[in-house]
């Protein structure tokens, strides 16, 4: 068969016609379209929480939850993701808002298709998330799950302001065209069982009272996966090195315990503890997670930037980004993150290799400066 022989106009004119006709040619293409390695926008951010939580307490004297606003919330704008016109992004997939709730104050019930978890950053007792009617009163450290279409609602008895970390798979949700949002009506749903019941039932995520039925699946029984369970479980594994985990120091994911997988099927959630000095090795991984510093100074390399964090401070991990952690302090260092695994792991995409250079260590080529404008 004689192919035709094209001159250079006519290819030139080709490749514009299927331009204007929107088709385009694999061959010149495909390398964008199935890269090697993973390809995004998502860049390493840390915010220090003075900067979060005074624009959080002006927000406090600015507008009433239930009343000018659903919620009081200042959300981490990833700056990189935000070129791209993704507001509210701390990374593709990942938000994290910071929501304060003043005494007396109450936020009314709603329930959405993103799945959420609340961390307590300031705050021990007297303010309360319900969770389909059943109220579990909040302390600092602990984890609370809203999972996806859960009618939940807050509402503060105490005396100081409480702070948390509010987590949603925004990203992920909207990429897929899926966000629904409803309030519920009459402003607050109306409460069932008795307050923390689910923590109570199932003492330490592990045990059920004898006679207690549990159906195993998602949601999990557990709504408030406590602090003080979480640090004795970290002491515990501390206690030998033989826990110690090389990437993550002695880390802990909270889980189903009905189904041994994550508390929440679509957000991953994990407590890190790093002893003083304590120095992990380097690795990536296809998930990408948002981390908030419980406890502690220290720094975490990303891709050969270093990003200085102390207690109360927040960073983003991009997919697929070589990091590492270092515990400079003379205390214990506590790192809560959440993540995207538990989505990646039912997509069969999850991938993660170690560094092997250095004895596991980058070389650190630049320290990254946070914003501080208040």
């Amino acid at each position: 068969m004689n192919k035709q022989v094209f001159s250079e106009a006519e290819v030139k004119q080709y490749y514009e016609n299927m331009k204007n006709d929107s088709i385009g040619p694999l061959w010149h293409d495909l390398g964008h379209m199935v890269t090697k390695e993973p390809v995004h926008d998502v860049e390493p951010y840390l915010w220090k929480w003075k900067t979060i939580r005074d624009y959080a307490m002006t927000a406090g004297d600015l507008l009433e939850p239930g009343k000018d606003a659903e919620r009081r919330v200042v959300y981490l704008q990833n700056p990189s993701l935000l070129k791209r016109g993704l507001v509210g992004y701390g990374t593709h997939t990942l938000y994290a808002g910071i929501q304060l709730l003043l005494p007396g104050e109450m936020a009314p019930s709603h329930h959405h298709s993103q799945t959420a978890i609340r961390f307590i950053i300031e705050g021990d007792g007297g303010a309360y998330t319900a969770v389909n009617g059943e109220r579990s009163y909040m302390k600092r450290g602990d984890m609370i799950l809203t999972p996806a279409w859960t009618w939940h609602e807050h509402k503060h008895e105490g005396t100081e302001p409480m702070f948390w970390m509010d987590g949603l798979d925004v990203g992920l949700v909207r990429t897929l065209a899926a966000s629904f949002f409803e309030p519920y009506e009459g402003g607050f749903y109306p409460e069932e069982p008795p307050e923390n019941y689910s923590t109570k039932k199932l003492t330490g995520g592990a045990f059920a009272a004898k006679g207690e039925t549990v159906k195993p699946g998602y949601p999990s029984p557990i709504f408030n996966y406590t602090w003080e369970r979480a640090q004795y479980e970290l002491e515990q594994l501390s206690k030998s090195t033989d826990n110690e985990d090389p990437f993550d120091g002695y880390a802990i994911e909270y889980i189903n315990p009905t189904t041994g997988g994550p508390a929440d099927s679509r957000i991953g959630t994990m407590m890190q503890k790093l002893l003083p000095g304590q120095h992990t090795k380097s690795h990536r991984h296809v998930h990408s997670c948002i981390y908030h510093v419980l406890e502690g100074s220290g720094y975490t390399v990303i891709d050969g930037e270093k990003f200085e964090w102390e207690k109360g401070d927040f960073f983003i991990l991009p997919p697929y980004s070589w990091h590492e952690h270092v515990n400079e302090g003379q205390e214990d260092a506590h790192l809560f993150s959440i993540n995207d695994k538990p989505v990646m792991e039912k997509l069969e995409l999850e991938f993660g290799d170690e560094y092997k250079d250095n004895n596991g260590h980058q070389p650190i080529e630049k320290v990254f400066q946070p914003s501080d404008s208040m």
